[in-house]
């Protein structure tokens, strides 16, 4: 099964929002409804009503990287703010999503809700949107945003009352720096006997450690029924002449002492081939050289990317013919 140029989205870190799985309606619930917290898509992203696309794209790139878990280590409070912009996000830049928030106005609280269990209007059934788990399991969007719209990218929460069970798939895919920097393509296997299935998987270039790429629809599912996501989980291979810092490539540069001494010309490596500096006389060990533009695609705003940074070390001479000897005595004798 050929499932090339696929839509998919990539979701950073573990703090990306992902679609819970959802399902079958249940006769009746135990667990009693809890009041729901209402969420003010626009004022999350301090937008007006009457903002348009560009307008809510921009104020979420804004927000995001502000409050990205990379930008926020180990704060929680950034990573709840982080999750509440993805989800006013996921609702107000899809216009089908942001047309149905808007109709809901003063009647949004008129359906009774709980945790992941939403009570279905004029009865006493019971939707189970949290798949037989507990809370801890329902993914990063909350009650409000799975009441009305499902999971991530799915179908109205009640329009799915009665679906069939699915669920989200996860695998690690490991990438080289260099498929970080072109992209790549992977085929994953996915299910088992009669539903084995290959998913062809476009990664654009940029992905970090840890990024999820996420492939709507290819993940598992009951025989016959919608299926969940699929998410492929990056890990970056280590390399033996780069180290990633964010965006920027780090590499040490060795030269002869004759070089770092009387300067020249040097070729630097990178992930696209040698680039050719000129070392000024006298550099000392441990100077870096930035090469713009020679590191890898960023993801955010903006796109470009970031440099390569090369720091300078040099190769002494481990034996001296007698010859070299007797200039290394004579550059003593003068002071140096």
């Amino acid at each position: 099964m050929n499932n090339a140029g696929r839509g998919h989205s990539i979701l950073r870190e573990e703090s990306e929002a992902s679609r819970a799985p959802v399902g079958a309606a249940a006769l009746w619930d135990p667990h009693p409804p809890r009041r729901m917290e209402y969420k003010d898509y626009y004022k999350i992203l301090g937008v007006p009503k009457t903002a348009t696309e560009k307008e809510i794209k921009a104020a979420y790139r804004k927000l995001a990287r502000k409050y990205h878990p990379d930008v926020n280590p180990g704060n929680p409070k950034a990573e709840a703010r982080f999750k509440d912009i993805n989800e006013a996000n996921e609702v107000l830049s899809d216009k089908a999503k942001r047309r149905r928030y808007d109709q809901l106005g003063s009647d949004w609280a008129s359906f009774p809700a709980g945790t992941g269990r939403e009570a279905w209007p004029g009865g006493r059934v019971r939707v189970d949107m949290s798949g037989g788990l507990g809370e801890q399991d329902l993914g990063g969007f909350s009650d409000f945003f799975r009441t009305f719209f499902g999971g991530a990218g799915g179908r109205g929460g009640f329009e799915e009352a009665f679906a069939t069970r699915r669920s989200d798939l996860e695998q690690t895919v490991e990438l080289s720096l260099r498929d970080v920097l072109k992209g790549t393509t992977r085929t994953v296997d996915v299910g088992g006997g009669r539903g084995h299935r290959r998913v062809e998987v476009k990664i654009p270039p940029g992905v970090k450690e840890g990024s999820r790429v996420r492939v709507a629809g290819e993940g598992g599912g009951e025989p016959g029924g919608p299926r969940g996501d699929l998410y492929l989980r990056v890990r970056i291979a280590p390399d033996p002449k780069f180290e990633r810092k964010g965006d920027d490539l780090q590499t040490t540069l060795t030269v002869p002492l004759s070089t770092a001494v009387l300067g020249g010309e040097v070729e630097v490596p990178t992930l696209e081939g040698p680039v050719g500096i000129k070392i000024p006389p006298g550099t000392a060990p441990g100077q870096t050289f930035r090469l713009r533009g020679h590191g890898l695609p960023r993801l955010e705003a903006g796109g470009g990317r970031g440099d390569l940074l090369a720091t300078l070390g040099v190769d002494l001479p481990k034996k001296l013919n007698s010859r070299a000897r007797e200039l290394f005595e004579e550059l003593r004798k003068l002071g140096h």
